[in-house]
Parts: structure tokens; C-alpha cells; sequence
């Protein structure tokens, strides 16, 4: 990933957020047939005895899984808040009309080897997490045992896990840092203003100091 130095995010816990806040990758591998892509919600599992881990399953149909089975090295990307950013928004541009349109966002991209897990104890066990992680807003959360036994049990023959041991991390925020605080504000407002608060309030975090 190109990533000019006043973009690059090294921060650990900066790219375990944004993996945390949009977690449906783009799993890309390399196979037989050349490059492919899936798109999968996965759950980041960082702790010390086990380094950092991506978790998730998919249909046994999907030959994706397949693939890994040998540890092949893959690339998991996650893209965060992102939007469009009119040259418009810049007061810079009134005074000299040297600004044009960008794209702002933030991005993870995540390197590692990929396994297959068969196992009824790793599906389990990484289903349950995955779904208390995004129950968790709900005022009733579902949870596994809402389903009858023998639903689940069925479900689970026709899904494999999936393991992807992280060696690196790339991370980056555009986020205008290189530009004046006046066309940083002007675009923050901008955004606002285009029902984009998300993006803007990044923008803010990032500012430089």
C-alpha cells in the first residue's frame, strides 16, 4: 500500500480499532485460478499467549478455505470511514483555485498465513465470539443457545473456520494532515454539513498538533 509518511499509522492499538469498527474484510489469496477475493466479517483476537489473530468461518462450499490449509500467505483488508472531499470546502481555494477533489479514509491492511479449521471446538467457540461481538449492541443480544441444538449442529457441517496468523499490519489515515488548518476546518465543516460526521470527527483526532 502506498502510504506517504504523513498518512502512515503504525499505532497498534490505532489499527486494532479500525479492524474492530469495520470488520468485514476483503480476505485476497493467491490460488490455481490467480488472485481472489472474499468478503468476510472477522473478529481480531490480540492476546499474548496467542499474538494477533483473525478469526472467522465460511461456507464449505467456498474453495477459499481450501487454500490455506497449507498456511498460504493472504491479505486481509479493512477500509474504515472514508468520503469525498470537495476542493470546494477549502478556503484556500478561493484565494488562489489551487485545490482540487481528494479522498479521504482510513485503512488496514492485514498480512499473514491462513489455516483451515475443521474442528466442531474452534467453531464453536469462534461463532459464540463472533456473535456476542456484534449482539452486543442490541437491547436483547442472540446468542447461540436462542437456536434449537440440533439447528445449530446441522449449520455447523456446512461451515469451515478460518485462522489467519498476522505477521504485519500496514495502516493508513489520509486525512488532509498536510493541509492548513483553515482547509482542514473548511473540509471538517464540509463533511459535517454532507451528513458525513464520522469522517469529519477522524479528521479532527488526526489534526496535527
Amino acid at each position: 500500500m502506498y502510504t506517504p509518511q504523513p498518512y502512515a499509522e503504525t499505532r497498534t492499538e490505532e489499527l486494532h480499532r479500525i479492524i474492530q469498527a469495520q470488520p468485514l474484510g476483503v480476505l485476497v489469496t493467491q490460488g490455481a485460478d490467480g488472485l481472489d477475493a472474499n468478503h468476510i466479517p472477522f473478529l481480531l483476537d490480540s492476546t499474548p499467549e496467542h499474538g494477533t489473530l483473525l478469526l472467522a468461518h465460511v461456507a464449505r462450499a467456498n474453495p477459499v478455505w481450501q487454500t490455506g490449509l497449507d498456511g498460504q500467505e493472504v491479505m486481509v483488508v479493512f477500509r474504515s470511514v472514508n468520503g469525498y472531499i470537495s476542493p470546494n470546502w477549502y478556503p484556500g481555494k478561493q484565494e488562489t483555485h489551487r485545490r482540487v477533489p481528494t479522498w479521504n479514509y482510513e485503512a488496514v491492511h492485514a498480512h499473514g498465513r491462513m489455516f483451515g479449521r475443521e474442528d466442531a471446538r474452534f467453531l464453536r467457540g469462534a461463532l459464540a465470539r463472533l456473535t456476542r461481538h456484534h449482539e452486543a449492541s442490541q437491547p436483547v443480544p442472540w446468542k447461540m443457545g436462542d437456536a434449537p441444538a440440533d439447528y445449530i449442529d446441522e449449520l455447523l457441517q456446512h461451515i469451515v473456520g478460518i485462522e489467519i496468523q498476522v505477521t504485519r499490519l500496514e495502516g493508513k489515515r489520509k486525512l488532509n494532515q498536510h493541509h492548513s488548518e483553515a482547509d482542514r476546518q473548511g473540509a471538517i465543516d464540509g463533511l459535517i454539513a454532507a451528513g458525513n460526521p464520522a469522517l469529519a470527527s477522524a479528521m479532527q483526532e488526526a489534526a496535527p498538533e
